[in-house]
């Protein structure tokens, strides 16, 4: 009777573990599951994607807006590197950059020619537009054209205040210098600043002289400036953005699969319809114009 009792109780602790331990089994069979359910949303296995950019892609604000755009569509983090175009392509050139966006068609080309990057895209453009004080002491309102404006600088020797830091605004600059037949070695009139476009607009302003800059960094920074847009509408002050990816063949280490993704994303028909729109609620006007897939029109 004892052997019974003591059977008895074995076989009814038994029944009572046995939903527990089914219970265990399901648990441990969806978390087997799991993995595959998730699979597509998975996390990029590099997240981070360093981006060098021209200065005006970030004093405009564009970037504020397409960054965190971007991040939460792919769940890539961009670390960006704001610098003036030449420093960007330099920095791309070192491998030290996954993605550029910058607005200098001959110095990215030369890259695109050596296979330094790839996937080259055209993003948007926007234009050049020479401002200054409103009084405009050079005249430059009343100039014929683009080279005409700088020679009247030139000539009233009134003060013109440039990036200096080897930008694509600053290359641009230099080159209507040159078509003008003006040379700037010497001439106390023209000094240079070597910082980013937002705060040459600064010294600029605070110093009432001239300057040359992209149209979107001057609209996003004109509640601040004692400057108006005196000259504008030449062809040759067009400025032009493309993006590029770093080609991993060159540097092994670059995030070949981030930097993709950043172009793809640029170029989308939903970005495109952002870069279009963008500035027009807050300054009447858009401040870049939407080019992706106009290549070769």
């Amino acid at each position: 009777m004892k052997k019974c009792g003591y059977f008895r109780l074995v076989v009814l602790a038994l029944l009572l573990l046995l939903p527990v331990l089914a219970g265990c089994s399901v648990r441990q069979g969806e978390q087997q599951k799991a993995p595959q359910q998730n699979a597509g949303s998975a996390q990029p296995q590099v997240q981070d994607v360093i981006l060098a950019t021209t200065t005006s892609t970030q004093d405009s604000g564009l970037l504020d807006v397409l960054v965190p755009d971007f991040e939460k569509k792919t769940g890539y983090r961009v670390k960006t590197i704001a610098v003036g175009t030449g420093q960007a392509l330099k920095v791309g050139e070192k491998g030290e950059a996954d993605v550029l966006l910058t607005h200098d068609p001959g110095a990215e080309k030369r890259l695109v020619n050596s296979g330094v990057v790839e996937n080259y895209r055209l993003v948007m453009h926007n234009d050049f537009v020479l401002a200054g004080p409103a009084a405009d002491p050079a005249g430059i309102k009343q100039a014929a054209g683009a080279s005409g404006a700088f020679q009247r600088i030139a000539q009233k020797g009134a003060i013109f205040v440039s990036r200096g830091d080897d930008s694509g605004t600053n290359k641009k600059e230099l080159s209507l210098w040159e078509a003008a037949g003006i040379k700037l070695q010497g001439q106390k009139w023209y000094q240079e600043t070597g910082s980013g476009m937002g705060q040459t607009l600064h010294v600029a302003s605070e110093k009432q002289g001239y300057v040359l800059t992209d149209r979107a960094t001057f609209l996003a920074q004109r509640p601040n400036l004692k400057l108006e847009i005196l000259y504008q509408g030449d062809r040759g002050l067009l400025n032009i953005y493309h993006v590029m990816q770093v080609s991993p063949e060159k540097f092994s280490k670059v995030n070949a699969a981030g930097a993709k993704a950043f172009v793809d994303y640029l170029v989308s028909p939903a970005t495109q319809q952002i870069i279009a729109e963008f500035g027009r609620d807050k300054y009447g006007e858009p401040l870049f114009f939407a080019d992706a897939g106009k290549e070769g029109k």
